[in-house]
């Protein structure tokens, strides 16, 4: 889907330039249509230089853009909103990353009613491969959630859900790609131990992650029927998932994402308590 409107972005980190570069790549916007800003007029000038997008200070990028887009971390954002919040008026949509920080709080600092969709997207981004889910503030409508979509469409696969599921996602798939890659590193680690090289098994141990995950989500099967289909009676893929089994590893993974989930949902209250 291609996107008319006016895009800025506050804030051109990691995930903001992985946005401003997977919309120009998917022709979802041009360079034109964006604007950017960033604490560092550096940063600025090298993404005027990569992207042809055009720089300005928060408030200009406010005050331009039809769609401003939050890309900063929450220690910043009240900040930020305190910036913007004379720049932006009731017919402009705001979209904020800022993880764990609920739509209320956004509503809070700008002027209401203010149509704010809050997206959590994850690092995977960079590279395209985004697992995104966005929800809907109370005064936000369905063209938003189509312009939105667009946005984080252009990084990867995008999913709505109601407000109140974000902290999960945040624990799950926003905190999701530090439990693989420390995964990742394990089995590169374990391979050196039975004697593969360094190189060879982090190259073996990242394809096979990446590789299960694509033949998951082709297939459409059940991950215990793809696991059924790997191992066969008294062979080496059982061996080594009665070890994992042992160690706990289910528990393990789910106490991670329960944890995850708790700590985001405890910064959002955090957020609110500053207001």
């Amino acid at each position: 889907m291609v996107t008319n409107e006016k895009l800025g972005f506050i804030g051109v980190g990691n995930m903001g330039e992985a946005l401003v570069k997977g919309l120009i790549a998917s022709k979802a916007a041009v360079p034109a249509q964006i604007r950017v800003s960033a604490r560092r007029r550096e940063r600025v000038e090298e993404l005027e230089k990569l992207y042809r997008v055009r720089g300005g200070s928060n408030a200009e990028v406010a005050r331009d853009s039809d769609v401003v887009v939050l890309a900063v971390k929450p220690q910043i954002l009240d900040q930020v909103l305190r910036d913007i919040a004379g720049d932006v008026s009731r017919d402009k949509l705001i979209v904020s990353v800022a993880a764990g920080v609920p739509i209320a709080a956004i509503e809070r600092r700008l002027r209401p009613p203010v149509r704010v969709v809050r997206a959590m997207p994850n690092t995977p981004a960079t590279v395209g491969a985004a697992a995104t889910a966005m929800a809907l503030g109370e005064h936000a409508t369905e063209a938003d959630l189509a312009t939105a979509k667009t946005i984080f469409d252009s990084v990867g696969l995008t999913v709505v859900l109601e407000e109140s599921q974000l902290d999960a996602v945040t624990g799950l798939s926003g905190s999701g790609p530090a439990y693989l890659f420390l995964i990742i590193e394990a089995l590169a680690d374990a391979g050196v131990k039975v004697g593969l090289s360094r190189r060879a098994s982090m190259q073996l141990a990242a394809q096979t992650v990446l590789g299960s995950a694509k033949l998951l989500i082709e297939s459409g099967q059940h991950p215990g029927m793809l696991k059924d289909g790997v191992t066969s009676p008294g062979g080496t893929a059982i061996a080594g998932l009665h070890t994992l089994e042992a160690g706990g590893l289910r528990n393990v993974l789910m106490n991670a994402v329960e944890a995850a989930t708790r700590r985001s949902r405890e910064l959002g209250e955090e957020f609110l308590r500053k207001l």
